[in-house]
């Protein structure tokens, strides 16, 4: 069985993924904490770390059981093919949010193209390739989760 990305409405991760466990579909939504801050309080929410994606483990021949559940829209492609997520990168992501000290990123003399491995926070152990860098923060291309990261850090 494969891990593969299904794309939702959004504001719907936490949902989909609720609703893909009670029809007995193995599914996984990583959520992280946020504090949230309003005109008059802050507050601390859970947040999906990926906005409108869920990761789901089925069968091929079973992708279509998805489609049973509000909310789903479709597969995530790559390359014309349903995008296909590794155990080991599902495994990473686990245990990165499971991190009880997840420090900041500081990002020193680096240019565009540079390949940088990030050694702690969720995302450790991930190689990006550098796209921007400005002041505040680093866009990272993470090829092998095929997303975008955007790191601010603070000037010294």
């Amino acid at each position: 069985m494969n891990w593969y990305v299904v794309y939702t409405k959004p504001k719907w991760e936490k949902k989909v993924a609720e609703k893909l466990n009670q029809i007995g579909i193995e599914c996984y939504c990583p959520i992280i904490t946020q504090v949230k801050q309003w005109s008059d309080r802050k507050k601390k929410v859970e947040v999906p770390l990926f906005n409108s994606y869920v990761f789901v483990r089925l069968a091929d021949s079973n992708r279509n059981a998805v489609f049973e559940v509000a909310g789903v829209v479709r597969y995530l492609f790559w390359l014309g093919k349903p995008a296909i997520v590794r155990d080991e990168e599902i495994n990473t992501i686990k245990t990165s949010l499971k991190a009880e000290n997840i420090s900041d990123i500081s990002v020193t003399t680096i240019k565009v193209g540079d390949k940088i491995k990030l050694e702690s926070g969720v995302f450790s152990n991930q190689s990006g390739i550098v796209q921007e860098v400005s002041k505040t923060y680093c866009i990272l291309v993470l090829e092998s989760l095929g997303c975008i990261l955007k790191i601010k850090y603070n000037s010294i």
